[in-house]
């Protein structure tokens, strides 16, 4: 951006102060402008004998401030205009400008054009109940979050992510195989796991095929109980201690009126949790982090990508958990201050 041009009263002070043999330095101090400012503004005296400023070279600017403000307001009320529907705008008003202006434009505003996040529509009684569970946990002390038990399932892909990839490359490049990611027809396979975790570390990870009768992915509540049955009481032990709560989310096999009568003979207490909340949840996270780890590995087949995966939860170290679940403060803050909405943890 073109910085402001000096006005003429302070030209002619400088000039002024010159002949009453002040110090450039002085000169500068004085009226609060550089000092290559002031030496500038004698040198084009002493050569040209004028202080007035010469005509700018290039086109004249066509859009006026008015303008400018329509530009800006109509973005600002609506994120996803383009640049065609801005343009078509400030010709309603008998402007005519280039995309290119009106870019610049919205650039000098502090407006640039980014990627928008892709986030799930939350809807008004979640949003309620994702902000009344923030702060009510909010002042929880950092014991409440260390005695939970985190519990959720993943699907783990065998040769590509569900995303995509960013690479760094030049122009001409991008079909050689190094920038390029391998998928295969329906994917090459995948698996569904369950796993748990907790601020002192990661717990077991469950293939679902591994459990099931007919060897399927599917989970429903007979498998979901038959998993926590085996796994819940073994991996408190190890992580907790006797006195834990188990945090899962509002997935239909975990509400399911077999699985709470089950919960419910157990004895166990289940932290309430709002739906519509993986930002919340923080084993979601310590599932990015397995799977940044599992695409360094490059497992070949589902028995290979079975035990690389469990090889890769286990080696998630205590301080990636205790971070991830210490982290709970401020996700609730984020909750709070997002007013109910989705917030930046949302993967």
């Amino acid at each position: 951006m073109r910085s402001k041009e000096l006005s003429m009263q302070v030209k002619e002070a400088i000039f002024k102060l010159r002949k009453q043999k002040k110090h450039i330095r002085e000169n500068a101090t004085i009226l609060q402008v550089a000092k290559s400012t002031v030496w500038y503004i004698l040198r084009k005296k002493t050569s040209t004998g004028e202080l007035s400023n010469a005509k700018r070279p290039g086109c004249p600017r066509k859009a006026i401030v008015v303008d400018d403000r329509k530009i800006t307001s109509k973005v600002k009320r609506n994120p996803f205009t383009t640049a065609n529907q801005e343009n078509n705008t400030v010709q309603g008003v008998g402007v005519s400008i280039f995309k290119s202006t009106i870019k610049r434009r919205l650039h000098e505003s502090k407006y640039r054009g980014c990627t928008a996040w892709c986030k799930p529509l939350i809807s008004l009684k979640n949003r309620k109940a994702r902000l009344d569970f923030a702060k009510e946990h909010l002042k929880k002390p950092a014991q409440f979050w260390k005695n939970i038990l985190w519990t959720d399932e993943t699907k783990i892909n065998l040769y590509q992510n569900d995303g995509k990839k960013k690479v760094w490359r030049r122009r001409g490049t991008a079909p050689y195989p190094k920038h390029t990611t391998s998928s295969l027809i329906h994917g090459g396979g995948s698996v569904m796991a369950w796993a748990c975790m907790a601020a002192s570390g990661t717990g077991t990870l469950v293939v679902i095929d591994d459990v099931t009768q007919d060897r399927s992915s599917r989970m429903n509540s007979e498998v979901f109980r038959d998993i926590l049955s085996a796994q819940i009481q073994l991996n408190v032990v190890k992580l907790i201690g006797w006195c834990f709560m188990i945090q899962m989310d509002n997935d239909p096999t975990h509400i399911a009126k077999a699985t709470q009568e089950f919960i419910k003979a157990k004895k166990w207490k289940i932290l309430e949790w709002p739906s519509q909340s993986p930002d919340l949840n923080t084993i979601d996270h310590a599932f990015h982090l397995l799977k940044t780890k599992l695409q360094t590995e490059r497992p070949t087949n589902k028995q290979q990508l079975k035990a690389t995966a469990v090889k890769a939860w286990q080696s998630i170290k205590k301080k990636e958990t205790q971070h991830l679940v210490m982290s709970m403060s401020s996700r609730l803050q984020a909750v709070i201050a997002s007013k109910r909405f989705s917030t930046k943890y949302w993967k």
